[in-house]
């Protein structure tokens, strides 16, 4: 028989009691998210310059292939889906994560603010980077001194 000593401390036990059950919901949560068609989201920096937005987003392991872009109606879109590869060999995982799957994501974006003839996009080191120059219209402009008469 083996004896196991606890403290019967409430402060301690609640708090202990917490963190399990949230290391317990983190992990299942974790694992009943991984199926394998998961849809994600990925992260979207914008930056506005003097002649142009950069938009950059973040889409490892794809290639610029699998990305499809569209400006439509004043909205601009960015999707991509990637077919799961099968392979035959049945290797014993304790935990598979790695998957393929799809995203879309829509921006409005004014096409009086934005020339979409001249949208550029390029893909690299796991990162998708879209220009959009402003029209010209849209540049600010320096400030106009006015002649008192």
């Amino acid at each position: 028989m083996t004896l196991v000593r606890t403290n019967n401390n409430t402060a301690e036990n609640g708090l202990n009691n917490y963190f399990s059950s949230m290391l317990n919901r983190m992990i299942n949560e974790d694992v009943n998210d991984l199926s394998p068609n998961k849809k994600f989201r990925p992260a979207v920096n914008i930056l506005e310059r003097e002649n142009e937005f950069l938009m950059e987003l973040v889409a490892p392991g794809m290639k610029k292939e699998d990305f499809r872009i569209k400006f439509e109606d004043d909205r601009l879109e960015v999707s991509a889906e990637v077919e799961e590869e099968q392979t035959d060999d049945q290797a014993n995982y304790t935990r598979c994560e790695f998957s393929k799957g799809a995203f879309s994501r829509s921006f409005r974006i004014s096409s009086e603010v934005i020339d979409s003839d001249k949208i550029s996009a390029t893909y690299e080191n796991g990162i998708l980077m879209l220009t959009l120059p402003k029209r010209e219209e849209a540049k600010p402009k320096p400030a106009k001194e006015i002649a008192i008469k």
